[in-house]
């Protein structure tokens, strides 16, 4: 695994949120997000990707799934492949068969979840490992069967705890650079970055933890002054985006886009883009 790997992407894809967000899962009822506005903040969500120079592929809204447009817990790229994951809820199942159809114009490698449950959302790839969190999404199973997909492909899984009452292992922690982590005190405390640099959110700022690097930005929601003030500080050049809608449905900023880089194909003729 290169440094560059888990910093600089040429694609993302992304999936236009759907009318029946409304009905999206939330583990705390905050009010239905308003469809409009979703949309209205996806877009700028797009944008910031776009202006880093990646190519991002827009999908189709899907109404039959509420939460789809939170893309990440489908598929986990990586450089050798993309493995489709197979979500802990049974309603977002759907969702991975969809995507699956998806990769191949992008992979050449298609891998497969096939026991238990895991979600891309408690996975976070650093330049030394793969840290994945169980989570009421992500069990016991699913942590075995990706490591040994991972492994076969020369990397290290460290299976962490996410903590109790939190969705996902990255609702805690975003990464920034190759040994920076930003984080929740909360997570930290488990001990499980002791070997990175640990930048904490701001007391009462936990909702931001999920930050996304993407290539020389961060990709930060909005409304987080102290959290976006100490990143600034520490060098690092922030886009703000409003999330005020995905958070209503407990999504954050990685949850919107896979994230990956599109070799080259060796033969031209049967590579497919969008």
């Amino acid at each position: 695994m290169t440094n560059s790997s888990t910093l600089y992407f040429s694609h993302a894809i992304t999936r236009a949120p759907a009318p029946t967000v409304t009905g999206g899962l939330r583990a705390i009822d905050q009010g239905a997000p308003d469809p409009a506005l979703f949309s209205s903040h996806h877009s700028a969500y797009i944008s910031a990707l776009q202006a880093t120079g990646a190519e991002v592929v827009q999908l189709p809204a899907l109404v039959n799934y509420p939460d789809s447009v939170f893309v990440e817990d489908t598929a986990l790229c990586l450089p050798e492949g993309a493995i489709v994951m197979r979500p802990g809820a049974p309603s977002r199942l759907g969702e991975a068969v969809e995507m699956a159809t998806v990769l191949p114009q992008y992979f050449k490698e298609i891998r497969y979840i096939t026991s238990g449950h895991v979600e891309g959302g408690d996975i976070l790839v650093t330049s030394k490992e793969i840290l994945v969190g169980r989570s009421a999404r992500t069990d016991e199973k699913g942590v075995a069967a990706l490591r040994e997909i991972v492994t076969d492909w020369g990397y290290e899984l460290r299976e962490l705890q996410t903590p109790a009452g939190v969705l996902h292992f990255k609702t805690d922690c975003g990464l920034l650079d190759e040994d920076t982590i930003l984080s929740t005190q909360r997570l930290a405390a488990s001990g499980c970055f002791a070997d990175y640099k640990i930048l904490h959110v701001a007391e009462g700022e936990e909702a931001c933890a999920n930050a996304v690097r993407f290539n020389d930005i961060i990709l930060f929601p909005a409304g987080f002054p102290k959290t976006a003030s100490l990143l600034r500080d520490h060098g690092f050049d922030l886009v703000e985006i409003p999330n005020t809608e995905a958070a209503k449905v407990d999504g954050g900023m990685s949850c919107l886009s896979l994230r990956f880089t599109k070799y080259p194909d060796p033969d031209p003729d049967t590579a497919s883009y969008e």
